[in-house]
């Protein structure tokens, strides 16, 4: 870990692998929860905490995302209230599931700060639900909509995490769900499509059915439709009625540090994935080791095209931001693609400014699931070569 040496705007992602039984499209880094094991990683991602702090970064935000980072409340609101004096946190948004949405979590996470708390919802169809065994941890669809109805004004931003694309799913299922999340009110709903790594969408074939992507633009277009213009764009698949944090904070910070067991980062130019081993994590910490278990140094040419990626997905090219990061030289590498995002009508300029199009969205969409599939696929790689441990995958 490099010592910081600028002040660039920078969040903090911790990630909290622990959940009370594990969904099957879910690719990200998690276990059953062992309240042991889960102790003593708390302790080991405060002590990362501490490595950053001494090498002198900063941070002016916080997402917290599993797993499922409310199942030990008192660990993580110690975190937090360690975070906030600590750092020059002014927005945290922390993930959550229905059954969580009680006085007993909800209470800390409104003292300890939290703008922003994004509820996993998937769907309200019990069908769906029940296949991807959740209607029995959390509810049918009416008891959820009537949390997130009792929810509203708790926070700064509610958000509603909803996925798009399963093979049972048809339009009918996906408007009833459309009509529920309008009746709720939530100040934001992210409705991601599909994105499993190759591993888990083999597991989810035997399970709920194979993805039929050659719906997805149709789905895409339906959802569109039916939040707007109750919602607006935040990014090509979050919808905010205002000004608000996203899921997506790649866009809206310059860079993020990864904290915790399977965390991803990118500092200085570098992406780096912590280790997959949660004993090997902890174990590591109280050596007062980094966790890093691999990196790859961008170059200027990865790191344009990978911003020309994230400001397509947050609807909006700023020229500006290429010009003060890499100087002239960001027309070199950024003249084709620009050129052919023009031809193909993806995007438009605008008194000098370019933008997506309504058909660039859709296309925005594509690269971004891919580029998040890819992710997943190499979540997967280091599951493989993990040092041991406990299994952080079923």
């Amino acid at each position: 870990m490099p010592i910081c040496t600028d002040d660039k705007k920078r969040l903090l992602y911790l990630h909290i692998p622990f959940c009370e039984s594990l969904c099957p499209y879910c690719s990200f880094n998690r276990i059953v929860f062992d309240e042991s094991l889960s102790r003593r990683y708390w302790q080991a991602l405060r002590q990362e905490i501490v490595l950053y702090k001494q090498k002198g970064y900063d941070f002016n935000g916080v997402y917290v995302g599993g797993g499922t980072p409310t199942i030990q409340i008192d660990e993580l609101a110690e975190t937090l209230d360690s975070l906030r004096s600590t750092f020059s946190i002014k927005e945290i948004s922390v993930e959550t599931n229905p059954n969580h949405l009680d006085p007993a979590h909800l209470d800390p996470l409104r003292r300890c700060g939290v703008n922003r708390l994004s509820i996993g919802i998937q769907s309200f169809d019990e069908g769906l639900l029940k296949a991807m065994d959740r209607y029995d941890k959390y509810g049918s669809g009416p008891e959820i909509l009537k949390k997130l109805k009792d929810l509203s004004g708790s926070f700064d931003t509610v958000n509603a995490d909803m996925i798009f694309n399963f093979a049972a799913q048809t339009a009918e299922i996906l408007n009833r769900d459309l009509d529920m999340l309008l009746e709720s009110g939530v100040d934001q709903v992210t409705y991601y499509p599909l994105m499993a790594s190759n591993v888990i969408r083999r597991r989810m074939e035997e399970k709920i059915g194979s993805v039929d992507y050659r719906r997805e633009a149709r789905y895409y277009h339906q959802i569109v439709s039916r939040l707007l213009p109750t919602y607006r764009f935040s990014s090509v698949w979050c919808f905010s009625r205002k000004p608000a944090m996203v899921d997506e904070y790649i866009i809206t910070y310059d860079e993020y540090a990864g904290i915790g067991s399977g965390a991803f980062g990118f500092l200085n130019g570098t992406c780096y994935a912590n280790t997959f081993d949660i004993t090997g994590y902890i174990d590591r910490l109280s050596r007062g080791e980094p966790s890093l278990m691999a990196s790859r140094a961008f170059s200027v040419s990865d790191r344009v095209r990978y911003d020309l990626l994230m400001m397509l997905f947050g609807l909006h090219l700023d020229f500006n931001t290429f010009m003060t990061r890499y100087g002239e030289s960001a027309w070199r590498h950024l003249a084709l693609p620009i050129i052919g995002l023009r031809m193909l009508g993806l995007i438009r300029n605008r008194f000098g400014e370019y933008y997506v199009t309504d058909k660039g969205r859709y296309y925005a969409l594509v690269m971004m699931r891919e580029f998040f599939i890819a992710v997943n696929n190499f979540r997967d790689f280091c599951r493989n070569r993990q040092e041991g441990g406990p299994r952080t995958h079923e």
